[in-house]
């Protein structure tokens, strides 16, 4: 059939039967291959432009699932990057409105006035339908994309990368309480997440937060200070001589200690905490995340709250006799909102640190299982509204795609514990570094599975 006999592009109008046929045919292209229907029917400069957008649109699809399982890495680099993330913004705008062109001119040259007066309304309602659904996914998705180059660029640094020591990389994790009751933010949950660089086999070492005599490796600003083991000679400058009192003092009283810590995204006071925690566990720490655990409350509430099972009825404030208590988080299974959650890690009365540790810890894990790329995604806006109040990290922006692979292969395995504390004979008053530094190296060892007899 020749092109002056096509029936999609010189139809006989008088016959609706075949204007009908050709209506759905004419959507049914444009929904699967944008500009198709002017190509076959229409302004065939609009038709390039459409098919043009349609391949190259198809093409980063199939580069992108390509890379997804051969180079995941270059990929998730390449989300993670603030002036990518504005690129796709600019490309989702320009397809949306693209595909609103193609869609109104589709229904054009369909000619709903001499199809059948019953299928009219359904050729509309498909089209527009279609439309908005496109359209609409294409907005928020520039919207999403926006939003999360600005909270990047808030949360993440522009600096270089760390290389692994020991084929390991060390990130300090420090849960910040600046309570109403309390004067400033002082770390009250201290962990090092040591992470193997290939396998992503990760053990998650508990610093007790009243820790006595802390070392500090050569060459810290601290170990010219307390040569001994913070405050063990002549005490220290704040009240209390314990690992947490380390971020206060070298934050308010010695920020000088640490002149370009701000320039590297970080503070004087974390600086000084991680000394402390390399000091502790012999190891070399890259990087640190601190998260505020107020701010934590708003990241919960964002992501809708979380499921916990708990161990042992909590207060919600009161004092030490359990006087004025504003409530309680009952034992069971919970469904717990920002605020019940906080109180949940931070609850001090009837328990210890070391249980206030062992509850952080299971929230911490419970967030990482129960909050899902899907529920990220569909309230993005006020989760990263509240992560950028939250979130505090020296990681630099270069390295997210490695860590987000690295983390997939983290799930994968079972994450290795070691609590620093009495149960593991730990004296926190009268620590023996060398006994700790040995468990550490010993924790880091790769448990393989003993041979099952044959």
């Amino acid at each position: 059939m020749s092109l002056a006999e096509s029936p999609i592009r010189y139809p006989d109008t008088g016959s609706r039967p075949l204007m009908t046929r050709r209506g759905w045919w004419l959507v049914g292209l444009n929904i699967l291959v944008p500009g198709s229907a002017q190509s076959l029917a229409g302004n065939h400069r609009l038709a390039r432009i459409g098919l043009g957008a349609t391949l190259v649109l198809w093409t980063i699809v199939v580069v992108a699932v390509v890379l997804r399982f051969v180079a995941p890495t270059i990929l998730y680099s390449l989300i993670a990057n603030s002036v990518v993330l504005w690129v796709v913004a600019l490309v989702l705008v320009f397809y949306g409105v693209l595909w609103v062109v193609l869609t109104l001119d589709t229904l054009r040259l369909v000619r709903l006035v001499k199809t059948e007066p019953n299928a009219r309304g359904w050729i509309a309602l498909l089209a527009a339908g279609v439309m908005v659904l496109v359209s609409g996914g294409a907005a928020y998705g520039a919207y999403v994309a926006t939003t999360a180059s600005g909270f990047l660029s808030t949360v993440f640094v522009a600096g270089p990368s760390e290389p692994p020591v020991d084929g390991r990389y060390n990130i300090l994790l420090l849960g910040g309480d600046s309570g109403p009751d309390r004067e400033g933010m002082r770390p009250d949950s201290m962990t090092v997440a040591s992470i193997d660089a290939e396998t992503g086999q990760a053990v998650l070492i508990g610093l007790p937060r009243d820790l006595e005599d802390i070392p500090f490796p050569d060459g810290s600003p601290l170990a010219a200070v307390y040569p001994e083991g913070y405050g063990s000679i002549d005490g220290c400058e704040v009240d209390v001589c314990l690992l947490n009192s380390i971020y206060t003092e070298v934050e308010l009283k010695s920020p000088e200690m640490y002149p370009d810590a701000e320039a590297r995204g970080s503070q004087p006071g974390i600086e000084g905490m991680r000394d402390a925690a390399e000091g502790v566990t012999g190891l070399t720490i890259q990087y640190y995340v601190l998260i505020d655990m107020q701010g934590f409350e708003a990241l919960i509430n964002a992501l809708g709250g979380v499921d916990i099972t708990v161990e042992q009825r909590l207060p919600i404030g009161g004092d030490e006799d359990l006087q004025n208590v504003d409530g309680w988080v009952e034992a069971g299974p919970q469904h717990m909102d920002g605020y019940t959650a906080l109180w949940y890690a931070r609850a001090r009365h009837g328990t210890s640190d070391y249980d206030r540790m062992q509850r952080q810890r299971v929230l911490q894990e419970a967030i990482l299982v129960q909050f899902t790329p899907t529920n990220v995604l569909t309230k993005f806006q006020a989760v990263a509204e509240a992560g950028a109040e939250t979130v505090r990290t020296d990681i630099p922006q270069s390295m997210l795609g490695y860590f987000v692979d690295l983390a997939g292969k983290t799930r994968e395995l079972p994450v290795q514990t070691l609590e620093l504390t009495p149960d593991s004979g730990i004296d926190p008053a009268a620590p023996d570094w060398d006994v700790i530094h040995a468990m550490v190296q010993d924790a880091l060892v790769p448990v393989t599975p003993e041979p099952t007899e044959g």
